[in-house]
């Protein structure tokens, strides 16, 4: 069998070979080309930056059992898109079949992925691909490959916003985080000074103070989930969902909020936490958000390094609830003058300046501080700053197709994965938008992760039937 035949074989195998998803007009794929390559390049320039001046301690470490070295996820990135373009695309051998056990991710137990190449040689590794994937972009036919493109863009920006809360965990094992009590480490090396812009700073500052604190999204149907090209399988296909008249808090919850919890003994009352949440915390044995400051200068932020089992306790604590995913998402993408969904919440053209994303501060931002990212609702930060736990389980959507492979999605549809949404400041553009949607074990508190809360009558009391 010709590398060629094994080629197709393959995407039939991976639901690659598929009917065209664009018309083949050669001005409209030139353009195409161009802008996949132009997004890719971006992606990697920003995932490389991620790696100046780590050393080769760092760049192997496994700072926490669940998750892999930085190392590791940078080489995964060349291994997954040379499978993908240059061995099931374009039939082409394998350049480097000594990485694909090592760099696979479906061979190596994470705590076997410490032994690594150094950062050079897998630099080498990545502009190899790299080149050759381009080479191949040139003649690739996107009328039937588009979406492949554009996931694997996906696929490299969520892997670096990975890279960068394992970076989080390495400063807090370090003591970066407590600078200002003296902690310090030979791990503070791993870290250059920020170059990033300044973070904004809260509403007052920018005269815009912040409005009420729950907004009513009166009952209805509205469109969720993507088709465009860019949608990973999870978000297809669009469907109507109807959702009851809810309040929904304006911001996510923040530091200030949250230090309520705590001081009224929130991590010792198992009246506010479920079964599950108690029996975590009795194991776990924490008392305040894994990313905590108690710096007044993050009053405003968005608590961050909460599970979900904290997130419910909060909410559970202030009389509300955390909302459905389709809660979340109706309030963030449904514009109900023009009855229709925004990619986006402030409409449809992708807008760095809306948000906090794409590590352009390298830390939360206060919750009101990109007044012009708003929801059509007035919903501030629906995307970027921290990730939003909400209370729905990670299922398919009827009519589901799993694409590019079975397991992408469909292996985490257990019943045991809480769908988070919204994005965080790591985000990178090409994952950023109101229908993509996170999952997580309900436990895990690594992720650069808040939320915020809803509730079924206005905090006065008032029925939401009387107040819409």
């Amino acid at each position: 069998m010709t590398s060629t035949s094994k080629a197709t074989q393959s995407n039939r195998l991976f639901n690659v070979d598929r009917a065209p998803e664009r018309s083949p007009d050669p001005d409209g794929l030139q353009a195409c080309r161009r802008q996949i390559r132009q997004g890719m390049e971006r992606c990697r320039q920003a995932t490389l930056a991620l790696f100046q001046s780590i050393n080769h301690e760092a760049f192997c470490l496994q700072v926490h059992p669940d998750f892999s070295p930085i190392g590791w996820h940078l080489g995964h990135i060349a291994y997954t898109e040379a499978l993908w373009l240059l061995e099931h695309a374009a039939g082409l051998v394998p350049q480097f079949p000594e990485y694909r056990r090592l760099f696979a991710a479906d061979t190596l137990p994470k705590a076997e992925r410490v032994y690594l190449p150094d950062f050079a040689e897998v630099q080498t590794y990545l502009q190899t691909v790299r080149t050759a994937v381009f080479n191949y972009l040139e003649t690739a036919p996107l009328e039937q490959q588009e979406r492949l493109w554009r996931w694997l863009l996906q696929h490299e920006s969520q892997h670096g916003e990975t890279i960068a809360l394992v970076m989080e965990l390495m400063k807090e094992r370090s003591g970066v985080r407590s600078q200002e009590s003296g902690v310090r480490s030979h791990l503070l090396a791993y870290f250059p000074a920020s170059s990033a812009s300044p973070a904004p700073t809260a509403s007052s500052a920018l005269h815009s103070p912040l409005p009420t604190p729950m907004l009513c999204i009166p009952a209805g149907s509205f469109e969720c989930g993507n088709d465009s090209i860019e949608a990973l399988d999870n978000e297809r296909p669009v469907h109507r969902v109807y959702v009851e008249t809810f309040w929904i808090d304006r911001t996510p919850v923040t530091c200030e909020q949250y230090q309520t919890f705590m001081t009224a003994d929130g991590y010792r009352t198992s009246r506010w936490w479920s079964a599950e949440g108690w029996e975590w915390l009795q194991m776990a044995q924490v008392t305040q958000p894994l990313y905590w400051s108690n710096s007044r200068d993050r009053a405003m932020h968005p608590v961050c390094g909460v599970n979900w089992y904290e997130a419910d306790a909060y909410a559970r604590f202030v009389g509300k609830r955390l909302p459905t995913e389709a809660e979340w998402e109706k309030a963030a993408s449904w514009n109900s003058i023009a009855r229709q969904r925004q990619t986006y919440p402030w409409g449809e053209a992708p807008n760095e300046d809306d948000c906090n994303c794409n590590h352009a501060v390298r830390q939360t931002t206060p919750v009101d501080a990109y007044p012009s990212g708003s929801s059509p609702f007035g919903c501030y930060d629906m995307l970027g700053n921290v990730w939003e736990w909400t209370a729905s389980w990670f299922d398919r959507y009827a009519g589901f197709e799993a694409y590019p492979y079975r397991g992408y999605s469909e292996a985490y549809f257990d019943g045991h994965h809480r769908v988070l949404k919204g994005g965080s400041w790591a985000t990178q553009p090409s994952s950023l938008r109101c229908a993509f949607r996170n999952w997580y074990h309900p436990h895990v508190r690594e992720i650069l992760a808040g939320f915020r809360c809803v509730s079924d009558a206005d905090q006065d009391g008032v029925s939401v039937s009387d107040a819409c």
